[in-house]
C-alpha cells in the first residue's frame, strides 16, 4: 500500500513565500453572513477566494516554467511523479550547501522519486530561508538524470535554484526529465 507524505507548509494570506513575488491573498469571496442576503432562510454557505502566483508553496515545477517550449502541467501525467518508489537522501548542512554527486552514487536512485533532505525547513518564515540555500551541483543533476527518469518536485525546485543558473549544460538535463 502506498503512503503519501505531505511535505508542504501552510500558506497564509499575506505570507511572503518567495522574495520579490506578491504575497497570497486568501479571503472570502462570499461570506456565510453575506450569502444569507441571496438565499432562503436557513441557507448559507461560504465561497473562498485565493489569489496567488503559481510559485507559491509546494508545487510541481514543470519544464515550461524555465523553457518556452517545455512541457506544462497539463502535459505531465501524475504517474510521472506520484506513487513512485522513493528514497530520501540526507545532506547535513555542515557539509556545505552544495549537494554533489557523491550524495547519490552509493544509493540506488534509478526509477525512484528522490527527496534530498537538508533540514532547510528550519529556516521557514525567516529571512535566512531565502538566502544561500542548498542546491544540487551540475554533476549531481546530470547523474540523477542519467540514473532516473522520475524526480520529485523538490528535486526540481532545488535544481532550478542554482544548478541551472550556473551551468547552462544542465538545461539539457531538464528536458530529459519529462
Amino acid at each position: 500500500m502506498s503512503k503519501f507524505v505531505d511535505l508542504s507548509h501552510t500558506i497564509e494570506s499575506g505570507m511572503i513565500t518567495y522574495k520579490g513575488l506578491p504575497a497570497p491573498v486568501i479571503c472570502d469571496y462570499l461570506s456565510r453572513e453575506k450569502s444569507r442576503d441571496f438565499y432562503e432562510a436557513g441557507t448559507e454557505f461560504q465561497i473562498g477566494k485565493i489569489e496567488m502566483v503559481t510559485n507559491t508553496g509546494t508545487y510541481l515545477d514543470c519544464p515550461f516554467h524555465r523553457f518556452a517550449d517545455g512541457s506544462d502541467l497539463a502535459q505531465i501525467q501524475p504517474e510521472q511523479f506520484a506513487d513512485l518508489p522513493g528514497i530520501v537522501i540526507r545532506h547535513e548542512l555542515s557539509q556545505g550547501l552544495a549537494v554533489d554527486v557523491d550524495a547519490f552514487t552509493q544509493q540506488d536512485v534509478r526509477g525512484r522519486a528522490v527527496l534530498v533532505h537538508t533540514d532547510w525547513a528550519q529556516h521557514w518564515r525567516t529571512d535566512q530561508y531565502f538566502e544561500d540555500h542548498p542546491f544540487l551541483t551540475a554533476n549531481a543533476a546530470a547523474y540523477l538524470v542519467e540514473q532516473a527518469r522520475h524526480w520529485s518536485a523538490l528535486i526540481l525546485t532545488i535544481l532550478m535554484t542554482r544548478a541551472v543558473a550556473r551551468a547552462p549544460s544542465i538545461q539539457h538535463c531538464w528536458g530529459q526529465i519529462f
